[in-house]
C-alpha cells in the first residue's frame, strides 16, 4: 500500500528525510513524498500554519491512486479540508502522536521548538480529546531555526524540554513535536529512559490500522 506524504513546508530536503522516517516505522506501507508547492520552509507561527493548510488543501486536488494521506506537520494543518475531499483515510502527524502518547490514560506532554505554535497545539489536543492529559508544550530556548540546523544542538535542548516535561509536567510519555526529528528523538529516548513518541512513525502505525492493513 502506497501512502501521500504531504510536506506543508517548501523544503523538499525535509520531504525526503521524513519520507525516510516513515519508512523506517516498519509498517510495511510505501510512502510518497509531495512538498509544498508555495508557502515557507519551516512553519514556525500561525499564519504559516494557515498557509500550510492551503498548500495541504492544493496538493490534495490529486492525490492519485494512494490508499491513505498522511499531513506530515505537527500542527495538522488543512487535515480537515483533506478528509472532506478525499475517500481515504487522512492522518494528521500531531493526531497520531497525541493518540499514542495518551493511550492506556498516561499524562503527556509536547517538547519542541517553536512558540509560535503552542496554541495551535493546545487546540488540537483539545480537539482530539485529551486535554485532561495533557501536561503542557515545553519549548527548546533560542531561535528555532538555528536549532534545527545543528542537530547536536537540537538533541540537547529538546532533551532538556522533554526532562523538564517529566519533571515539571509529570509526564509519563513525550511527544517530539516535529516531523524530521528522528535522531533527536532517539537520542532523548537514551537519554530519559521515558516513552518519547516520534510523530511520523505513530502517523504511519496509525495509518496501518485504520487501513485495517
Amino acid at each position: 500500500m502506497t501512502i501521500l506524504l504531504l510536506n506543508p513546508n517548501t523544503n523538499a530536503e525535509t520531504t525526503a528525510k521524513m519520507v525516510a522516517i516513515a519508512g523506517r516505522a516498519g509498517t510495511g506501507l510505501v510512502f510518497d513524498g509531495r512538498t509544498a508547492p508555495f508557502g515557507v520552509p519551516m512553519i514556525v507561527e500561525p499564519v504559516a500554519l494557515a498557509e500550510g493548510a492551503r498548500a495541504v488543501a492544493a496538493m490534495c486536488m490529486d492525490a492519485g491512486a494512494h490508499e491513505g494521506v498522511i499531513v506530515a506537520a505537527f500542527g495538522d494543518p488543512g487535515i480537515e479540508a483533506a478528509r472532506a475531499r478525499l475517500a481515504v483515510p487522512v492522518v494528521g502527524i500531531g493526531e497520531a502522536s497525541i493518540l499514542e502518547a495518551a493511550e492506556g490514560g498516561r499524562r503527556f506532554a509536547i517538547a519542541t521548538t517553536t512558540p509560535g505554535l503552542v496554541d495551535a497545539i493546545a487546540g488540537r489536543v483539545a480537539g482530539y480529546g485529551k486535554a485532561a492529559q495533557f501536561a503542557g508544550t515545553f519549548l527548546t530556548e533560542g531561535d528555532p531555526d538555528a536549532i534545527v540546523k545543528d542537530p547536536a544542538h537540537l538533541a540537547e535542548a529538546l532533551g532538556d524540554a522533554a526532562e523538564r516535561a517529566i519533571a515539571e509536567g509529570g509526564a509519563e510519555a513525550v511527544i517530539i513535536g516535529g516531523g524530521p526529528l528522528a535522531e533527536a528523538a532517539a537520542a532523548i529516548a537514551a537519554r530519559l529512559g521515558t516513552a518519547i513518541i516520534e510523530p511520523l512513525p505513530a502517523a504511519a502505525r496509525l495509518m496501518r490500522a485504520r487501513l485495517g492493513a
